[in-house]
């Protein structure tokens, strides 16, 4: 959801990743509805981390306009370590995929709690994939996160996905970096 690079019909951070993963990157696109900015970034505070729930409700009619043309995707939100649930008390890619009016399937554990807002664009990048599989994905699958940052976490778990038989993978985020 950047800029496109005309000639190639990409944004310019799908090109770095085409780059950075030798043209295999598993994920085919990513949708955001918002750009992070001071508002967003002050909204994303209330929600995630002061447990102001509510606050997704503001998204809704949004977040179904985005699902409706998605309607053949399974989709599976980005988990959150124990660590963190228990932290906040409800992981934000299942509130935000809850908004979407089908069902969630919970492919995906999160095997590491480490937090990626600590961590540099590089360190990032080369992270380790935090996840595992709970169960074989379905052909199609739709990612639910609330950020879009670097893209590691999602293509850490497109590439779970893929490897285990997924065939197209595209991401949805409330919010775009």
């Amino acid at each position: 959801m950047r800029p496109l690079k005309e000639s190639l019909n990409l944004c310019g951070d799908c090109f770095a990743w085409r780059e950075r993963l030798d043209g295999r990157d598993p994920l085919k696109r990513n949708m955001s509805i918002f750009t992070y900015n001071e508002f967003m970034k002050e909204i994303m505070t209330l929600f995630k981390y002061r447990g102001d729930y509510e606050l997704i409700y503001v998204f809704k009619e949004e977040i179904k306009q985005t699902f409706v043309s998605l309607k053949d995707f399974a989709i599976v939100p980005i988990p959150l370590s124990e660590e963190r649930f228990n932290e906040r008390g409800f992981n934000q890619a299942e509130a935000i995929a809850s908004l979407a009016g089908e069902k969630i399937l919970n492919l995906l554990k999160r095997t590491s709690s480490e937090k990626q807002s600590k961590k540099t664009k590089q360190e990032r990048i080369f992270s380790t994939n935090p996840f595992e599989l709970t169960q074989l994905p379905p052909k199609k699958v739709l990612l639910v996160d609330d950020l879009y940052t670097t893209g590691t976490t999602l293509r850490q778990a497109a590439q779970l996905l893929t490897d285990s038989g997924a065939e197209v993978i595209q991401s949805f985020t409330l919010i775009r970096s």
